[in-house]
């Protein structure tokens, strides 16, 4: 309803003629008449680099006479429908249709003379998307129009840009024709002549012309005259003839396309003045409304500045507004007795002192306010110097440990240890620890129990998928809706400054444009740089030195190195079955119980049918699926119960027929049932309902997994290999097959690079060890891959796999493809292989001796350097399993063979290895 468009727009005076051009309109000695209002051009256009008609132009304005100006009889058609074109206007148009871009291309940018950048635009007529389409209806009347301007672009799709003029308005008499762009004869409806002074204009017009002009002043008085755009069209409103100004103000002004069009097909000057009106005073009455809305709203702001002040001298007891200017003041006092009296440091109080002087100065309304009053809020509820004191009894931590933890020797060890450092010396700083294993095994729950240990608060801060460092360090004050970081929010939180801090998932950080937040936990995690930590929103420095720092994670390749030195890395590796078993019955059974509502004497699960859920159902390193497994059967079971407690409440009704002897006669007939047999309906379970093999299947479904190990071992060229996962250790299979060939190697199973190489290495060894080992091909040569194509593949396909672990299963998987002969189902191995034959140490040793006694395996082979790492395998594993340890492929080859690997030997001839 308000405001005046005063821009892209251009006023002026006609065009003239020059001398032979036969007709043509000559823009430039028009456009040199006028001014530039703002960025709009007045009067003046200047044609684009390419467009012709400087130098004609500048002939024209020396030659031209007050003879009316006349435009071609035939000029090509621009159509368009985005906006409409008025005599003395300038707008911008978009082209990208075919004919459109035919006529530029064609008529602009190749045209030489001034003529050809004149073109007939036609409003509210969609130009069809291609040649193909006929042409639509055009409208009866248009604007002929001077190219100033040609932008054009290729992408997303070829298109220009016009900067066009109007000139003065015509009719289409006659469409000449369509193709490749239209061409129409025309005529001229008005004439671009040199108007008379404006005494002659306003004789004519008379009444009319006095009103239309009394309210284009009226309306430009009305905006600021400040403004240099402004006040240069009041100056044009008394220079310009008035025929000009009704086409001139309707495109200044707030007007829909479908007024410009009444006002285009308004031919009779008088009719245009009357249609034009109108829309003066309706933009007049939006900008009184407009002024008045915005007066008002100044007006409001002054008084609240201007009683503030005076509202503290003059008390008017009872008012409202008195009593929430009380309570302001009150906040205010008690927030500034709270920094007096806060323990916070000399820096911190400074501050606070400087803020609170300021606060006090500040207006309500103004936004700092009550971004300044949060800051301040923030600074008093930190714990400066708040702690709780830790309980440093190393018996009773032991004690709560070993009960809500079963196994992780490792981690208990280390809190003990720093409780016994604790009780020597009092201002230990706090460790940085770092928990790293597979999912599912406690790492989680361990740092709360820590923190139970140790009496302490207990903060979580989840560091998965956060890319933006301000998450650590917070925002500046300076951004709106800034707030400080995570490790400032936990401190508030826990209200003391010595909790334990758990950053979960710190592995699976992000990097983005907003930094690394990896390179923000560099400062927190830092023993040496912690105490004066200064987060971006406080800018003050904190003390985290106090803090209890512990970080989860299940890798740490993803880890940056400068994080990864700053922590002490405790592993933490998956559970044996012994272990679950365990875990099952004294923490997952009993908590899946009382989450379902039932007791031990309603469910008995006995620690075979716990093995059969571990062994059968899930395959991890930690519980999380065993404790699904579990949570089912709970509900199977809560199930059967509420229907016997339904039915039992059926029977114990009087009103039931045969009550007491049909009762008897079921007791009489009870069997044993499947815990989801429902054809009895009438009977009630017996209790306690225990949950053997037979009801596990009922309720989980067949087994999801089975011991294969022997069927897959059933035949040469298969071999059992051990890998290390995120998730914990696996069993591998590797397998072998070879046809007649060109002697390629093919490897499948989605193997990194040096898994690959790990396979060129062992082809080669064997090849160069074949004679010693009798290795032949199908043909019987020594030459392994002479007219033979081997090929390896390591099943599950859909996995990546790399690592040099893998080298000596795939050199004891190609021997037996050679030499024919089964590997011991019961026997895994792992171990880097070299060119000569030895076998290097690997990692992750724990994890792939759990994941060989998970699959029923009794034998590992290893590296002879690994044999230190068999000390952190439990005792009962170590007792179910034989270990072999190799230094090279020979022995390796015998452990994994029934009767060991022969070599075929010729007295007095030695075999190389290379």
């Amino acid at each position: 309803a308000g405001g005046v468009r005063i821009s892209s727009r251009v006023y002026g005076a006609g065009r003239r003629p020059s001398p032979g051009a036969g007709g043509s309109a000559e823009p430039e000695a028009a456009a040199r008449r006028g001014v530039r209002v703002g960025s709009c051009l007045v009067g003046r256009a200047k044609p684009a680099v390419g467009l012709p008609g400087t130098l004609p132009a500048r002939r024209a304005v020396a030659m031209s006479s007050l003879s009316p100006i006349q435009i071609p009889s035939r000029l090509p058609l621009l159509l368009t429908h985005e906006g409409v074109l008025l005599p003395g206007s300038t707008m911008r148009t978009s082209v990208d249709s075919a004919r459109n871009l035919q006529l530029v291309r064609s008529r602009l940018l190749k045209g030489t003379s001034l003529q050809s950048t004149i073109l007939g635009v036609i409003p509210n007529t969609p130009d069809p998307a291609s040649d193909a389409q006929d042409l639509p209806p055009l409208h009866r009347i248009g604007t002929a129009a001077l190219a100033v301007q040609v932008v054009g672009s290729n992408w997303p799709k070829p298109h220009y840009t016009l900067l066009i003029t109007g000139l003065c308005r015509f009719q289409i008499v006659q469409v000449i024709k369509e193709k490749p762009y239209p061409v129409a004869k025309v005529e001229q409806l008005d004439w671009l002549e040199e108007f008379p002074n404006t005494c002659k204009t306003r004789e004519e017009l008379g009444e009319l012309s006095e009103q239309f002009y009394k309210y284009a002043v009226q309306l430009v008085e009305m905006l600021d005259m400040s403004v240099p755009a402004v006040a240069k069209l009041r100056r044009l409103l008394d220079s310009l003839p008035r025929e000009a100004l009704p086409d001139i103000l309707t495109s200044i002004i707030r007007t829909s396309n479908k007024e410009k069009l009444q006002i285009l097909d308004a031919v009779s000057l008088e009719e245009r003045f009357k249609m034009t009106i109108p829309l003066l005073v309706r933009q007049i009455e939006g900008l009184k409304l407009l002024q008045k809305t915005r007066k008002h709203k100044q007006d409001d702001d002054k008084r609240v500045i201007a009683i503030r002040p005076i509202r503290r001298i003059t008390h008017i007891p009872g008012t409202l507004e008195d009593e929430d200017e009380d309570e302001d003041n009150d906040d205010i006092v008690m927030l500034e007795k709270k920094i007096r009296t806060s323990s916070m440091p000399d820096q911190a109080h400074k501050v606070c002192v400087k803020e609170i002087k300021r606060l006090k100065k500040m207006p309500q309304s103004m936004p700092e306010y009550a971004l300044t009053r949060n800051y301040l809020e923030l600074m008093v509820e930190l714990p400066w110097n708040k702690s709780t004191t830790d309980r440093l009894d190393i018996r009773a931590a032991r004690i709560l440990l070993d009960n809500d933890h079963y196994a992780m020797e490792k981690l208990k060890k280390r809190v003990l240890e720093y409780l016994a450092v604790r009780q020597l010396k009092n201002n230990l700083k706090g460790p940085i620890l770092c928990f790293v294993g597979p999912p599912g095994v406690g790492k989680t729950s361990v740092g709360r129990s820590v923190a139970k240990t140790l009496g302490r608060e207990f903060h979580r801060i989840a560091l998965g998928g956060v890319c933006d460092q301000s998450d650590i360090r917070g925002h500046r004050r300076t951004y709106v809706g800034s707030m400080p970081g995570r490790i400032i929010n936990g401190l508030k939180t826990v209200g003391v400054n010595n909790p334990v801090f758990l950053l979960d998932e710190v592995d699976k950080l992000g990097k983005s444009l907003q930094g690394d937040p990896a390179a923000a936990l560099l400062e927190v995690l830092d023993p040496e740089q912690n105490h004066n930590f200064t987060d971006h929103y406080l800018n003050v420095a904190f003390d985290l030195s106090q803090v209890l720092f512990i970080a989860t994670a299940n890798t740490t390749a993803t880890i940056p190195p400068a994080l990864l030195d700053r922590m002490e890395i405790i592993q933490v590796p998956g559970y044996t079955q012994e272990e679950k078993i365990e875990i099952a019955h004294r923490h997952l059974i009993p908590k899946q119980l009382e989450q379902h509502g039932l007791t031990p004497q309603q469910i008995q699960i006995p620690q075979v049918t716990t093995l059969d859920i571990i062994t059968r159902y899930t395959r991890e390193a930690g519980v999380r699926s065993l404790d699904r497994k579990l949570g089912a059967i709970c509900r199977a079971v809560a199930v059967k119960v509420a229907e016997g407690q339904h039915r039992e409440a059926r029977l114990d009704r009087p009103d039931v027929a045969e009550g007491e002897g049909y009762r008897e006669h079921i007791v009489e007939d009870t069997k044993p049932e499947s815990i989801n047999d429902t054809t009895d309906l009438a009977l009630p379970p017996e209790m306690p309902i225990l949950i053997d093999f037979h009801a596990l299947k009922d309720i989980l479904g067949p087994p999801m997994y089975e011991m294969e190990v022997s069927e897959r071992l059933s035949q040469p060229g298969v071999a059992i290999g051990l890998a290390w996962t995120p998730l914990g250790g696996e069993i591998m299979f590797v397998e072998a097959s070879r046809m007649d060939g060109e002697g390629q190697l093919t490897l499948t199973g989605q193997l990194g690079d040096v898994m690959k190489e790990s396979a060129h290495l062992a082809i080669s060894w064997l090849r160069s060890n074949a004679k010693k080992y009798h290795l032949t091909n199908a043909s019987g040569s020594f030459d392994l891959l002479e007219n033979t194509d081997i090929h390896l593949h390591f099943p599950a396909g859909a996995v990546t796999k790399d690592g040099p672990s893998a080298g000596v299963t795939i050199a004891t998987c190609l021997a037996s493809l050679f030499s024919g002969r089964l590997v011991c189902s019961d026997v895994a191995m792992t171990g880097e292989i070299t060119l000569r034959g030895l076998v290097l140490p690997v990692g992750g040793i724990k994890d792939k001796v759990l994941a060989a006694h998970r699959a029923g395996l009794k034998r590992v082979i290893i590296p002879q350097r690994n044999e230190k790492d068999l000390e952190e395998i439990p005792g009962n594993v170590r007792q179910d399993l034989t270990f072999v340890t190799a230094t090279c492929l020979d022995e390796v080859l015998n452990a994994a063979f029934d009767g060991g690997f022969t070599v075929s030997t010729r007295p007095g001839l030695l075999n190389s290895k290379l």
